[in-house]
C-alpha cells in the first residue's frame, strides 16, 4: 500500500543523509516529536518504520505540523532550513493555517519544498460491477504551490513510487547531505498520511533534507 510504499523510499531518503541530524514528527490532528535532532539515522528509520496510523489523531493539522517544524529548527541556530512537505490531502484541522505557516516559514528562512501524492481519478462501481462514476481523492494543490513558493522551494506531483523516488533523488541534489562535517544546515521532511486514521511523519534534518506526507484512500 502507499504508505509501505512512502516508508520504504523515505528510509532510503533518510539512510542517504550522512552529517544530517534526523528526527520524527508525527501528526493528525496534532503534530507532536517522535525523536528529537539526531545523527543517528538507524534509530529513526526504525521509528518510521514502527510508526501507526491514527497515532495523532484522525484529521490533518499541515499548518500546525509546519509550525512545530518552524520552532525546532529555530532552535538550532543555523542560517539555512529546508523542509520538505508531502501529502496527499488538505489541511482540515489546527490552529495555523497552511498559508499563515508558510508566511512565518519565509520570515525565519525556511525553504519548503512540497510534494503532492494522490489526488487521481478512480472508478466507482455499483454492486454489480458497474461504473457509475469517478471518485477523485482531495489534494489541495493550489496550497501546495503557494506554499512552495512563498518560501523559495519548488512543488512535485508523485503518483507512483518511481515518482516518488525521483523526487526524493532530485531532492538530494537540491540539497546536498552535509556529508561526515559537523557544519550543518537544519532541513525538516514532513509525512503525512490518513489511512481512515490520519497521521503525518516528519524529518527533521540539520541539513538540507525533505518534508512529506501522503495519505491513503
Amino acid at each position: 500500500n502507499r504508505l509501505d510504499v512512502v516508508k520504504e523510499v523515505a528510509s532510503e531518503f533518510i539512510g542517504r543523509r550522512e552529517g544530517d541530524r534526523v528526527g520524527l514528527i508525527l501528526f493528525g490532528s496534532r503534530p507532536y516529536i517522535q525523536a528529537p535532532l539526531t545523527f543517528d539515522r538507524e534509530t529513526v528509520k526504525t521509528l518510521l518504520d514502527e510508526s501507526v496510523v491514527g497515532i495523532a489523531g484522525q484529521e490533518t493539522a499541515i499548518g500546525d505540523a509546519i509550525g512545530l517544524a518552524i520552532k525546532r529548527l529555530r532552535k538550532q541556530n543555523k542560517d539555512e532550513t529546508v523542509l520538505v512537505l508531502l501529502t496527499d490531502g488538505s489541511n482540515t484541522s489546527g490552529q495555523l493555517n497552511p498559508r499563515q505557516a508558510a508566511s512565518l516559514a519565509r520570515q525565519v528562512g525556511l525553504k519548503i519544498y512540497t510534494i503532492g501524492v494522490g489526488g487521481e481519478s478512480a472508478a466507482v462501481q455499483d454492486i454489480f460491477g458497474q461504473s457509475v462514476g469517478n471518485y477523485r481523492a482531495e489534494l489541495d494543490e493550489e496550497t501546495l504551490k503557494f506554499i512552495a513558493s512563498a518560501t523559495g522551494g519548488q512543488y512535485f506531483r508523485a503518483t507512483d513510487r518511481g515518482g516518488l523516488r525521483a523526487i526524493y533523488a532530485l531532492l538530494d541534489k537540491l540539497e546536498p547531505a552535509a556529508g561526515k562535517g559537523e557544519s550543518l544546515r537544519p532541513v525538516t521532511a514532513l509525512y503525512h498520511w490518513p489511512l481512515g486514521a490520519a497521521f503525518l511523519l516528519s524529518l527533521l534534518l540539520a541539513a538540507p533534507l525533505v518534508l512529506e506526507s501522503l495519505r491513503r484512500r
